[in-house]
């Protein structure tokens, strides 16, 4: 029996990609360059920091400036982090169902947790949620299993009993790697793949999908 639904953040909770393009078009406009449209951030917005400077900028880690470029990003975007930010169509009712069917969801994101934390609060979550596992929360990111470990010992049960929804491969990965069942999201933002192709127990157009699988 399903006794707690965990969800990634961004392109699954919360459209985040707004602010994050607005943070890097921020970076490109003190460096004379035209802001990037939206189709150019949106697909990689899931991968925070690194894939919004590669869409702006296009460097990795490996590139000298990068620690000081993703430093500079981080702070545009706490100082922007919920301009539009909104929660994505339908989520809203979702977690209200959620609640009165007497279930219990939390987050689990590769977003660091302070960031997390602050946009939960802005969006008036952070009371509702039972737990919030950031990327830092942990000593592994997803893929890697421990951040959706740490989750199931936060709210006290086993993966088993858990569901995990998110927009990327990396979502399915973690969850079945912890023992869990997933629900990938048509809405999210893909990271310009094919979630036919993930595995997942689930694929869901709308969020109110979700709750058939829950019974």
């Amino acid at each position: 029996m399903i006794k707690a639904v965990l969800f990634d953040l961004d392109g699954t909770l919360a459209d985040t990609a707004p602010d994050l393009g607005y943070a890097v078009n921020r970076m490109r406009e003190t460096r004379g360059l035209l802001p990037l449209p939206a189709s150019a951030t949106r697909p990689v917005a899931s991968l925070g920091a690194r894939g919004l400077l590669h869409a702006g900028f296009g460097i990795g880690p490996d590139h000298p400036e990068y620690d000081a470029m993703r430093e500079e990003f981080l702070l545009l975007y706490e100082n922007n982090i919920c301009r539009d930010t909104r929660l994505f169509p339908g989520v809203g009712e979702l977690l209200e169902a959620l609640e009165t069917r007497g279930l219990r969801w939390g987050i689990v994101t590769n977003k660091a947790e302070r960031l997390a934390r602050l946009l939960l609060d802005r969006l008036h979550l952070t009371s509702r949620a039972s737990c919030l596992i950031g990327g830092d929360s942990t000593p592994h990111l997803k893929p890697h299993p421990a951040p959706l470990f740490a989750a199931c010992t936060a709210i006290h049960e086993d993966p088993g009993a858990c569901i995990y929804v998110g927009d990327d491969r990396r979502d399915v990965e973690a969850a079945h790697a912890a023992g869990m069942q997933v629900a990938a999201v048509r809405w999210g933002y893909l990271n310009g793949n094919d979630p036919e192709r993930w595995n997942a127990e689930w694929l869901i157009e709308k969020p109110d999908d979700l709750l058939q699988h829950l019974r």
